[in-house]
């Protein structure tokens, strides 16, 4: 793609169409996402619209370089994509109206009813695993209680509620065991659909036995069963959101991407959103979680759990065999095996991660590091506040 990308800047020059049929192409595959489903289709169709456009500039070009490279270059990356010659293409026409359940096209549509550039959407992402470890929207990091029914997301277009129950007795820790969905109406793209999966129970379908909503040629919503009873992802074009929900061991994990602005559009009533606004201060768990020191851990009262097998040194060597880059997802790991001495979530963590590479929009800001400073852990703070951690323990296994 960048080497016909490239096509483009060196096109500046030459007197044939080339250049705007490149830059149609590159318009088209800017806001696509590989992690996502539909991004082969979406590619394929860009890729015949461009092969289109090169084709009715076929005579005045035939004597151009550019031109015969970028004929070259579609055609490789047909192959590589097993994009088929005939078949939908991109819109070349602006004054085309946009698919309503298609929510990558709204910008480009307030763009050509208004005239004016439009930025990009802005995506956020929320992460729930482990016995629970919560990543907002705004990539903070916490570990909480919240035992019984919590709110994820509450919004106009969508809500998560996942139940938590204690994972360890004598212990404040807690996991989920069940996550319900609700997808909220929206024009005639989706009626309302409710998922609702539970512990050895990760349907493939809503509530109601469907597994899409609305027209079901649009595919605006749908739900794809990756691994049998243990991964599914849940698509919803129409607000541009992606949902990652899985089993591990006897627990669930959450991933979610979606835009900003519509995470935004809620009611002050709605304001209890864990993914929003983070675990209220009475429900956090970072400051009395276990000490160690030396290879050693402090007691911490009751929920002292020497029983769960795992030495520090032990507990350290089992997550690094899954994760190498030692940030606060091995960390969460090294604290849930502590706490639990079950070794699933060793892989729920592992597969955390894989989920924020996917979904979350900043690769920059996939991993977060121990960093100075205190309260919450996000981008600029320390993840041992949260874990509670001592920075000794840092400077010996980093």
């Amino acid at each position: 793609l960048l080497s016909v990308s490239c096509l483009g800047d060196c096109q500046l020059h030459t007197s044939c169409g080339i250049q705007k049929c490149t830059t149609d192409f590159v318009s088209f595959t800017s806001h696509l996402n590989t992690a996502l489903e539909d991004f082969d289709l979406e590619f394929c169709k860009a890729l015949r619209a461009y092969s289109v456009c090169t084709y009715r500039n076929s005579k005045v070009c035939r004597g151009n370089l550019v031109y015969h490279s970028a004929v070259l270059g579609i055609g490789d990356l047909m192959t590589q994509r097993n994009c088929t010659k005939d078949g939908p293409t991109s819109s070349t026409s602006p004054e085309m109206a946009h698919d309503p359940c298609n929510y990558s096209g709204h910008t480009e549509a307030r763009e050509h009813r208004g005239g004016e550039k439009v930025p990009p959407p802005t995506y956020l992402f929320c992460g729930l695993f482990g016995d629970p470890h919560l990543r907002t929207f705004k990539d903070h990091f916490q570990t909480c209680k919240v035992e019984g029914a919590w709110p994820l997301i509450d919004n106009n277009y969508l809500s998560v509620q996942v139940t938590n129950v204690p994972v360890v007795p004598g212990s404040s820790a807690t996991a989920t065991k069940k996550i319900t969905i609700i997808f909220k109406p929206y024009q005639d793209c989706t009626d309302q659909k409710v998922y609702q999966a539970m512990t050895d129970d990760l349907p493939a379908a809503f509530v109601d036995g469907t597994t899409g909503g609305g027209d079901g040629s649009t595919r605006s919503l749908h739900i794809v069963e990756k691994v049998g009873g243990k991964y599914v992802e849940m698509h919803a074009r129409y607000i541009g959101t992606t949902v990652f929900i899985r089993q591990l061991g006897r627990y669930l994990t959450l991933a979610i991407r979606m835009p900003q602005e519509l995470v935004m559009a809620y009611q002050e009533s709605q304001d209890l959103q864990l993914c929003v606004n983070g675990c209220p201060s009475s429900e956090r768990i970072d400051q009395s979680l276990p000490l160690p020191v030396m290879g050693k851990l402090l007691p911490w009262g009751a929920a002292a759990h020497p029983l769960s097998g795992y030495t520090l040194e032990a507990a350290t060597t089992k997550c690094h065999e899954k994760m190498l880059v030692k940030d606060i997802y091995f960390y969460s790991c090294v604290f849930d095996l502590l706490t639990t001495g079950d070794a699933n979530f060793t892989a729920a963590a592992h597969s955390a991660l894989q989920d924020v590479e996917a979904l979350h929009p900043s690769k920059e800001h996939w991993h977060i590091f121990p960093r100075s400073g205190g309260g919450s852990v996000g981008r600029d703070s320390k993840f041992f506040v949260s874990l509670g951690f001592l920075c000794l323990i840092f400077v010996a296994y980093l």
